[in-house]
């Protein structure tokens, strides 16, 4: 796909580097209250993945639909979801986004086109679907961002929607977040294919291999499809390749080796190191660009904690509120 990313774009590049390590430093402040007993629940953590939430998210509007899975934060935050609000979902509090009846898996935001996580594996396959035949039901220019696992990908739900999608021409974009990894089941070991992008042939549908490491590949890749979408000429699938360096949620032992989270952890890998050392090889951003943006977050990060914490929990008498559409 045509490059559709201005290497000049300070502000873009300026936003994706912060929303990157937003989502970071989100998540290892998430680790941390969770083992210290003030998050509860079930956990799962986007670090590594950070550059696709944010590639993608960067390539739509505000009144653009997301859908979700297991590992939500990312993209919620990508979604520019308060960081206030989404710390307080977490942590079980009536100012979060679901009046904390939602916590991790379940982030929900109608005004900023979020449609939420979903506890079911692929649930948010068909939701998109819906979302984008509204879109272009009502005639508008709008476009739906499905994001979903490899482990997803094998689910019965994604070939009834595309074979859908593209027979309907729907402005929507399948993205498979490839991360190795589905709970602990290695890639290798659930799927027949080294790609899964290309499945999308069988419904003729266009389809594209990023790098899930490289925000700019991921914004190129996905900003392409969007324009497609957006102008009449329908559904892409997308596969992301990444990696989740993290356990599968705060709960599974973690069996995979050491040497190969370490690869991917490190910085040649590391989706933010490995833009913060192309931002300042090339130019694109200066020391105290990327120092004064570090700063930002973790005062952002401090803020969000505290309003959590100071927030109350719902009140048990109203339970019954929010039960219906």
């Amino acid at each position: 796909m045509e490059d559709q990313t201005p290497k000049t774009d300070k502000p873009l590049l300026l936003r994706m580097y912060r929303m990157m390590l937003t989502i970071r430093r989100f998540e290892e402040e998430v680790k941390t209250l969770y083992r210290a007993g003030e998050i509860v629940g079930a956990i799962h953590l986007y670090i590594g993945q950070e550059a696709v939430a944010v590639g993608a998210c960067e390539a739509l509007r505000t009144d653009d639909y997301v859908t979700s899975g297991h590992r939500s934060h990312g993209h919620t935050l990508a979604k520019h979801l308060d960081v206030k609000t989404t710390m307080a979902e977490m942590m079980g509090r009536a100012t979060g986004h679901s009046k904390g009846r939602g916590g991790s898996m379940h982030m929900f935001d109608i005004k900023k086109g979020f449609l939420g996580g979903n506890g079911i594996v692929g649930g948010g396959i068909s939701i998109a679907l819906g979302a984008a035949f509204s879109a272009k039901y009502r005639s508008t220019d709008q476009v739906c961002v499905c994001f979903f696992s490899e482990g997803a990908s094998n689910q019965g739900v994604i070939h009834e929607c595309l074979n859908m999608a593209s027979l309907w021409g729907l402005p929507i974009i399948y993205l498979c977040e490839n991360n190795r990894y589905a709970a602990t089941t290695p890639v290798e070991k659930s799927t027949c294919t080294e790609d899964i992008a290309p499945r999308a042939d069988a419904y003729n549908l266009p389809w594209a291999i990023c790098d899930g490491n490289d925000v700019l590949d991921v914004h190129r890749t996905v900003s392409a499809a969007v324009t497609r979408a957006r102008t009449g000429g329908g559904c892409t699938f997308i596969e992301a390749k990444t990696y989740r360096v993290e356990p599968h949620c705060g709960i599974i032992p973690d069996a995979r080796g050491k040497d190969e989270i370490l690869d991917w952890r490190g910085d040649a890998r590391d989706p933010i190191e490995r833009f913060r050392r192309h931002a300042r090889d090339d130019g694109l951003l200066s020391a105290a660009d990327l120092r004064n943006t570090e700063s930002a977050v973790e005062s952002e990060l401090e803020e969000a904690i505290a309003f959590a914490r100071e927030s109350p929990f719902p009140d048990p008498e109203h339970v019954a509120e929010y039960l219906w559409a």
